[in-house]
């Protein structure tokens, strides 16, 4: 089983990425683990590039990957993917998930994140959260993955229907 989980910041990528991996004994890849070095250092493009392929080239019976950065192999993902779900919650709701998140994971670094990038809550995160993150591209990028691959793409746009998601793949969340 290949997953890709996209979605808004804040939706719960990374949590439904985990609960996949452990009930299916999948490999995980979470992207901002591969973005980002010690103290939200951006890595350099080829070295992200490489990271990927060789996840993708190595597992190719399985894995799950979270995360949306188009410039990071997006096409092959959502290609070779046989489940793709687009994390679609409002921005307040993602807000309020970052705030929580934030206050869960102070001063630690989460599983998901690259060694050395402690939790943190920032003006241009928040931005992103509410604002810079939604433009029309990247909602058009989204229904465009829907549009393109309507059989195994699903949009869950609440908590009742990731809980749906949860109950039918047998996934128990963090």
């Amino acid at each position: 089983m290949k997953v890709s989980i996209i979605g808004y910041s804040g939706s719960g990528k990374s949590t439904l990425a985990a609960a996949f991996g452990r009930r299916y004994g999948l490999p995980v890849l979470h992207l901002d683990r591969v973005k980002f070095s010690a103290g939200w250092t951006e890595r350099s493009q080829p070295d992200m590039l490489a990271d990927v392929q060789a996840f993708l080239d190595c597992n190719r019976d399985g894995w799950v990957i979270d995360g949306n950065y188009t410039r990071l192999w997006y096409d092959r993902r959502m290609r070779e993917s046989d489940l793709i779900f687009f994390l679609d919650f409002g921005r307040w709701v993602c807000l309020r998930r970052v705030v929580s998140r934030f206050v869960r994971y102070h001063g630690q670094t989460r599983d998901s994140m690259g060694e050395g990038c402690v939790e943190k809550i920032d003006l241009p995160f928040l931005c992103w959260v509410l604002k810079d993150g939604r433009t029309k591209d990247i909602r058009q990028r989204y229904a465009d993955v829907l549009h393109t691959w309507p059989r195994k793409a699903r949009r869950i746009a609440n908590q009742r229907e990731l809980n749906d998601c949860y109950r039918q793949y047998d996934l128990t969340p963090l």
